[in-house]
């Protein structure tokens, strides 16, 4: 799978972290990282927060190395330049 966000795309988010489902992409913030404001799909949730993986598996900047992320909102509408509603891939 190819990453679903490029640099620069511009992202609309729904503020709070209640409402997240794995799969989710969301914005949050390491535990270990907190200056790190990062945007990757959730995973799962662990220890009052959340397992939060890349789409590119290759590239390891997530929970592997990180840990646990607290979610600060979840990714709703990609409006630039590619318009796109994000919602739990199906499997």
């Amino acid at each position: 799978m190819v990453p679903t966000l490029r640099h620069g795309d511009a992202l609309l988010v729904r503020r709070g972290g209640r409402a997240v489902r794995a799969g989710d992409l969301v914005v949050g913030t390491f535990r270990t990282r907190p200056d790190l404001l990062v945007v990757k799909r959730a995973a799962r949730p662990v220890d009052g927060g959340w397992e939060l993986r890349g789409d590119n598996a290759l590239v390891t900047d997530d929970s592997r190395v990180y840990g646990v992320a607290d979610v600060l909102g979840r990714v709703v509408l990609r409006y630039w330049p590619r318009p796109t509603w994000f919602s739990v891939p199906s499997v």
